[in-house]
């Protein structure tokens, strides 16, 4: 089983409009909202391949009453987040609110609870920020107390914490490997996270698509293309790859095969945490396998 964490569950809302405009009235051509969170992402994507999955974390039961993949969420006093994502012209604006205080008591209860479920785990991915009153280094102590693989996707103060626990994967976007190394190069930056305590980084680079660097080798895949549509969804689907392949035991060029075509898929679907099938069936049929990285 596939363990997903989402420490800062949401109300995710989508709007669809022709063109975004500051200062201006827009008519929103198409609306979605459900629950929603990073990891919750991840799950969904796993859920739709087929592949054994549990998502947990800390949410407001408002947030989770039309959740349909299976869960077992530590439940907060506070009203989870909401964040607005605003797609226009194939790019995306978003909004994302801190998320509610987690006090002392909730986070100790829901560090027994997630100690309970890893224990079935094979993979555990933990995705996202972390809300107010959550310890700075809250992702490695879950990582510290896991047996199976660990992927952590996250940014800032809390990715720097959690390298000290040693995750198997971790998994910024160029932006975020740029802020936590304060380096140009990805390749030099995902070099500094192996050094401060990643075992593999896998940074996510848009449209040049995916770079793997472990202490002796690194790949890169990249989709055919730009891909125009939503790309909020891209990095999750990404980890669903990476956590999907680690589930499964593949190499590295046959999880970054499935990891970009997942990736890749969700750009082309209109709400975060899906993907274009069809879309992720012909990526997966004709993408290139990896190529080593300089």
């Amino acid at each position: 089983m596939i363990l997903t964490v989402t420490l800062n569950a949401a109300l995710d809302v989508t709007y669809t409009v022709e063109s975004l405009v500051p200062g201006a009235t827009h008519r929103v051509l198409g609306v979605s909202q459900r629950a929603g969170g990073k990891g919750i992402n991840v799950a969904r994507v796993l859920h739709a391949l087929g592949h054994p999955v549990l998502a947990t974390g800390l949410a407001s039961s408002a947030v989770l009453s039309d959740l349909t993949v299976p869960h077992s969420f530590a439940s907060i006093s506070g009203e989870s987040r909401r964040t607005v994502t605003v797609v226009a012209e194939g790019e995306a604006t978003l909004f994302n609110e801190p998320g509610p205080e987690v006090s002392a008591a909730e986070w100790l209860a829901f560090v027994d609870h997630f100690r309970s479920l890893a224990q079935d785990a094979t993979v555990v991915a933990l995705s996202g920020s972390m809300p107010p009153g959550v310890p700075p280094d809250g992702y490695a102590q879950l990582v510290s107390t896991v047996d199976c693989p660990t992927i952590v996707d996250t940014s800032g103060a809390a990715l720097r914490h959690a390298l000290a626990a040693h995750p198997d994967v971790v998994k910024p976007n160029a932006d975020e490997l740029r802020e936590v190394t304060g380096l140009e190069s990805p390749q030099a930056g995902a070099s500094t996270l192996l050094r401060d305590g990643a075992r593999a980084v896998v940074a996510t680079l848009g449209p040049d698509g995916l770079l793997a660097v472990t202490e002796r080798e690194s790949w890169q895949l990249a989709p055919p293309g730009k891909l125009a549509g939503n790309p909020t969804g891209a990095g999750d689907a990404c980890v669903a790859g990476i956590a999907a392949g680690l589930h499964t035991g593949a190499a590295w060029p046959a999880l970054l095969r499935e990891a970009v075509a997942l990736s890749a898929a969700a750009v082309l679907h209109p709400v975060a945490g899906g993907f274009d099938t069809n879309a992720y069936a012909q990526l997966r049929a004709n993408l290139p396998p990896a190529r080593k990285a300089l």
